[in-house]
């Protein structure tokens, strides 16, 4: 009698720096003694099922040290309802705070404790009110010049463009500000977007945050209010963040992803990204990279 298969283990290679191989597919299927595989892009993405839930350490050693990720979901409902996406170092590149302390002149200072943070070595409101209050005096044009040079992550208009696309609803919730995320968000074409408020004067910025502070127990708040309001479990949920704010929803959703993340979090994240893009988060979903919505 055939073995139910409960599971689905799915490899992304990243694109710019290696192709997946048929040996690197065998290995980890032997690893975790997976089924036969099915390709989900040539030589980029690839698919296979097992019975028991696979070990993913395994799986990665098996790669030795190849730039693939692994992930694995359960083969029931593997197409998510709702994504909910960090914005700074997950769909954009930057730390966007940082970025805009550069403009003061103290960039390295504000990064630093940004790592901290990030890293869960600080309380995040008091780091975030105290990187704030830095920036007292600094002019609203520095806004504007942060955001020409802010990148979006590669993948991240083909990851909303593509589950919308299939039904899901999209929301941006992040640590940062809502002069960032509001245009990140019309970019990408999220649904949705949350974030903190600078306060200014009316030409530069007055070293405060209007309260309260949008924070990893938000994030949650945020992720259980949306599920709701698509009419969704959390089960069918997908989360994706790299800090130590993610963590409460990375744990909570269905799927949470850890992308390009923080020590913190690779700790406590089982289904991570490491080297891949954004487009890893469709692939693990089963999407075929024929049915994406290219950015």
């Amino acid at each position: 009698m055939a073995r139910f298969m409960s599971y689905f283990v799915t490899l992304v290679a990243a694109r710019e720096a290696t192709t997946l191989s048929q040996s690197a597919i065998d290995r980890v299927r032997n690893a975790v003694a997976g089924g036969p595989p099915a390709i989900l892009s040539p030589g980029e993405a690839a698919e296979f099922q097992t019975a028991e839930a696979p070990d993913l350490t395994a799986a990665r050693q098996a790669l030795a040290g190849e730039a693939v990720d692994v992930l694995a979901t359960r083969s029931r409902g593997r197409r998510r309802g709702l994504l909910l996406a960090d914005m700074d170092s997950t769909i954009v590149t930057s730390e966007t705070l940082d970025e805009l302390a550069g403009e003061a002149g103290i960039g390295a200072e504000i990064a630093a404790i940004t790592r901290r943070s990030m890293n869960g070595e600080l309380d995040f409101q008091q780091a975030l009110r105290e990187r704030v209050a830095m920036l007292k005096g600094l002019e609203l044009a520095a806004l504007e010049r942060t955001w020409s040079r802010t990148t979006l992550t590669s993948g991240a208009k083909t990851l909303v463009a593509t589950m919308r696309r299939h039904g899901a609803m999209t929301a941006l919730v992040s640590g940062g500000f809502t002069y960032f995320t509001a245009r990140v968000a019309k970019l990408c074409g999220f649904d949705h977007h949350r974030a903190n408020v600078l306060l200014d004067d009316g030409t530069s910025l007055t070293g405060a945050v209007a309260e309260p502070i949008l924070d990893r127990d938000t994030k949650l708040a945020t992720l259980h209010e949306l599920a709701a309001l698509r009419g969704v479990r959390l089960s069918a949920t997908l989360a994706v963040g790299d800090g130590a704010n993610d963590l409460a929803m990375l744990k909570q959703a269905g799927l949470g992803v850890a992308f390009h993340a923080k020590p913190v979090v690779t700790a406590e994240i089982a289904n991570r990204v490491d080297h891949a893009d954004l487009r890893a988060l469709l692939f693990a979903q089963g999407f075929p990279g024929s049915v994406f919505l290219e950015e």
